[in-house]
Parts: structure tokens; sequence; C-alpha cells
């Protein structure tokens, strides 16, 4: 899996951290990170879908 670099504001980290571990919903940031650009993926898809934007992917 290929890795990155992004420069991230604290104050967002701070809010993803409150997610993070054994008491959140993720097991580390990473997951974090990856579930929400799937999320937002998939409202894009969306948008695009009600927009006539998407190719057909067959």
């Amino acid at each position: 899996m290929p890795k990155i670099s992004v420069e991230i504001p604290q104050e967002l980290l701070d809010d993803l951290d409150d997610h993070v571990g054994d008491d959140g919903k993720f097991v580390n940031r990473s997951d974090a990170i990856r579930s929400s650009i799937r999320k937002n993926l998939d409202i894009l898809d969306e948008i695009d879908k009600r927009h006539d934007r998407l190719e057909d992917q067959e």
C-alpha cells in the first residue's frame, strides 16, 4: 500500500484522535483517514450520479 505525507492542522488531528484508540471507533489514524476518504469518495460519487457526471464502469 502506498504511503503519503500530508499536512493536517492540529485541531483536526486533535478531533481525529478523539475517535482513535481502545475507546474509539478506529484502531489508528491511518484507519480513520482511509475510512474518511472512502466515505467522502462515496458522497462525491452520489453527487456526480445526481448530476449525470459518472461514467459507466463496466
